[in-house]
């Protein structure tokens, strides 16, 4: 497509969907609404997960006039640098010359959803005033049976659209799904900041609940790559969701930029991204008591830090995503993981299903069976008081332990032998195990 055409259509995608009448508003049926969010604003539920170095920093301490104009001078640095080049190499969806996904193929995309899928796409009004683009395919009453009553959001990577992203996957799996494109993505205006990312999730939650009639528990929010961050909020904001799935997901977002920068330039980099960007999935997560499952990319090249020297290849040892399981384990099950955790670090590194089995059925002899009925007669003493963290396995031999850490390990993470940028096989796509 010649560029004139393209600046056509663009002009004349945009145009129209700028006409488009708001189908929802975040306002609307507010006082009904059953959700954390509703008692804090979106400043107090971000900073619920700073880290410890801004709590530092905000600490009143007497410093000389001096330090105080030299770290002035440096938060508007980091804010400048963060707001221009950091938002352009986190966000490149929202940046024309960056964006990979044609125009053309955006376009094709969302007529072949409503068109072959039966598509319904609507136009939502965040608190902050952006517009935000969604589609959604209602498989309700359709031949999918039970997995049509199960609506799936999703949430795009930094560089996706719903048009050609992680939608597609619980769509051609069956599920009832919906999807949006971040503030500054194709039709959705704004820019994509964090907070303009939780504003935008929070009216697609209430737009599924109040507009499209799903009740909480059948609702799945599934989170590719840096989706992972507005899905984890979604969770912690409405812990009443029924499931959680984390795609190629990290436990923060520090690791993996450190990794890509020089030292001279490292602690200016990482003081921006903590201060602007502070995608900190972990903490995120443990205020969510529902079904988890991360997906690991066996071949994920962005979310490894290091890579083996031969073959280039990413080391699967060193997959964030191995970080945020060993952190599930350690919020929900202490007592199972305290003094094993270097058991589930093997099981860890196997980057095969061969060698996966072999550590897990072979090496370990791990009896599926009993774990389960360990953890179901636990339940049923506690009873309704069973909320994270159990107390399960603090009278447990060792060997009995490594056991139940190695069956929970397995049932919050699956291995995927594929790398970051595909999308994920719909055969792959599950929702997570629940006891």
């Amino acid at each position: 497509m010649c560029f004139k055409m393209e600046t056509c259509l663009k002009l004349k995608d945009s145009y129209s969907f700028k006409k488009w009448p708001i189908a929802y508003s975040w306002d609307e049926d507010s006082k009904s609404i059953n959700s954390k969010k509703d008692n804090i604003s979106h400043r107090s539920s971000l900073s619920d997960v700073e880290t410890a170095a801004q709590d530092g920093e905000a600490k009143k301490v007497k410093i000389s006039i001096l330090h105080q104009m030299k770290r002035a001078s440096g938060t508007w640095i980091r804010y400048t640098l963060a707001h221009s080049l950091g938002r352009w190499l986190l966000y490149p969806g929202s940046i024309c010359l960056l964006n990979k996904v044609p125009l053309k193929l955006l376009v094709n995309g969302r007529t072949r959803l409503m068109e072959d899928f039966r598509g319904k796409r609507a136009k939502l009004l965040a608190c902050d005033g952006n517009t935000i683009d969604t589609m959604f395919v209602d498989r309700r009453g359709e031949n999918s049976g039970k997995l049509g009553t199960q609506l799936v959001i999703s949430c795009e990577g930094n560089g996706s659209f719903y048009e050609v992203g992680c939608f597609i996957t619980p769509l051609k799996a069956g599920y009832s799904v919906l999807g949006w494109n971040h503030p500054g993505f194709a039709r959705s205006s704004g820019k994509p900041y964090p907070e303009n990312d939780v504003n935008a999730m929070e009216v697609v939650l209430r737009y599924a609940m109040h507009r499209l009639k799903f009740s909480p528990e059948d609702i799945a929010i599934y989170g590719y790559s840096l989706g992972s961050y507005t899905a984890t909020w979604a969770a912690m904001a409405y812990p009443e969701l029924g499931a959680l799935v984390l795609d190629a997901s990290f436990d923060s977002l520090l690791p993996l930029v450190a990794k890509m920068v020089t030292k001279r330039v490292r602690k200016l980099v990482l003081q921006t991204i903590k201060e602007n960007f502070n995608l900190n999935v972990a903490d995120m997560l443990r205020h969510y008591q529902g079904p988890v499952l991360l997906i690991r990319r066996t071949f994920d090249e962005i979310t490894t830090t290091q890579y083996h020297l031969e073959s280039h290849l990413p080391m699967i040892q060193t997959n964030r995503a191995n970080d945020l399981l060993l952190q599930i384990l350690k919020c929900r099950y202490p007592n199972i993981i305290s003094g094993v955790e270097e058991v589930v670090q093997q099981w860890l590194t196997a980057d095969c299903p061969r060698v996966e089995r072999f550590i897990y059925h072979n090496f370990y002899r791990v009896d599926d069976n009993w774990c389960l009925d360990q953890l179901k007669t636990y339940r049923s003493i506690v009873g309704s008081q069973d909320e994270f963290p159990w107390n399960v396995g603090s009278d447990l031999a060792t060997a009995r332990k490594k056991h139940l850490a190695l069956f929970l390990a397995k049932k919050h993470l699956k291995n995927v032998e594929i790398t970051h940028g595909r999308t994920l096989p719909p055969d792959e796509f599950e929702l997570p195990w629940k006891l």
